[in-house]
């Protein structure tokens, strides 16, 4: 007889699941909760569990404690930042009415950073903080898997079949979509920061470019200015050349002056002395013009002769002088 392998495989559901109830927020505790999401922005780090400790503290400001649980918050928050997109960045050709949802406005402010700082500052509860402040998360059952495996000899042999039972825990798929929306938040962080460097670096190109023409602009000025000063060189070296010709000069004009001063106290001695022999002359000339008449005629004529040509001497030197 031939036998065929045969094996089948059922999976049994707890029935008594709960079921999560949402709270709704008014249109005032939603504006609260988006300005408190953005002012602490700072709270939402990326790293482990730090999401829910923030969305339980921005909560517990609010009051909303035991009305909301942190997934709730984070998923309604994810919610109404999709929505916002698909208004704000429809696809080509599809025509949107923004202004038919209440909160675009504050979603608007909140995306391009206007919101930061309007709401107050909040510390992150610690981690270890009694879980009893909040509304409980509602956890499924664990759900009992049973495969039965009936090999062909149980099958012909009456033999005892073979079961195996594997226990899921519904714990990691909540976590592993809070580690979803961590990641989808993540991004969104990292786009805005993105932007943000864009919008920065463009920034700093015009800065940039601006400091480009200003360095063109001094260099042309510095250009102009190292002519100037090449031309101040000329120009003192010029004036020193000049300097140095006029000093020369006064050299020789002091040395002119010197000889002028020298000529003119010889001409002064000399003057002098002529006054002596004038006067010597004169004595004798009175002595003997009572004497000879013819002797002292051609005496007198001689003297008169001798004092004309020096009289006239001293006269022509001292116009010399002058002229010095």
């Amino acid at each position: 007889m031939e036998f065929q392998d045969h094996a089948y495989t059922s999976t049994t559901y707890d029935k008594d699941s709960p079921v999560e109830f949402t709270y709704k927020m008014s249109s005032k505790e939603v504006e609260d909760f988006v300005r408190l999401r953005v002012s602490n922005n700072y709270l939402f780090s990326g790293r482990r569990n730090t999401s829910m400790w923030a969305w339980r503290s921005i909560l517990k400001h609010m009051g909303l404690q035991h009305k909301m649980t942190h997934s709730q918050a984070s998923k309604k928050w994810e919610n109404m930042k999709k929505r916002y997109k698909e208004l704000k960045n429809p696809p080509d050709g599809v025509k949107v009415f923004p202004e038919t949802w209440t909160h675009f406005t504050l979603m608007d402010d909140a995306i391009e950073g206007r919101l930061e700082g309007s709401a107050p500052i909040l510390k992150a509860l610690p981690s270890d903080k009694d879980n009893c402040d909040f509304l409980s998360i509602s956890k499924p059952k664990k759900r009992k898997v049973s495969m039965v495996i009936s090999p062909p000899t149980a099958l012909v042999a009456g033999g005892p079949e073979i079961e195996v039972s594997l226990n899921g825990d519904e714990d990691r798929e909540e976590e592993m979509g809070e580690g979803c929306q961590d990641i989808d938040r993540i991004m969104l962080e990292v786009d805005n920061e993105r932007n943000v460097m864009e919008r920065e670096r463009q920034v700093m190109e015009k800065e940039k470019q601006m400091m480009e023409r200003e360095r063109q602009v001094l260099q042309r000025e510095r250009a102009a200015l190292d002519r100037e000063v090449a031309a101040l060189d000329r120009d003192r070296a010029s004036l020193e050349r000049e300097r140095a010709m006029i000093e020369r000069e006064k050299a020789v004009m002091e040395r002119e002056k010197a000889m002028v001063e020298k000529d003119r106290d010889a001409v002064c001695r000399d003057r002098l002395a002529l006054e002596r022999e004038k006067a010597r002359l004169e004595r004798l000339y009175a002595s003997k013009e009572r004497t000879e008449d013819v002797t002292e005629d051609s005496s007198n004529m001689k003297d008169t002769d001798v004092m004309d040509r020096k009289e006239r001497f001293l006269q022509l030197f001292e116009k010399l002088i002058e002229n010095f």
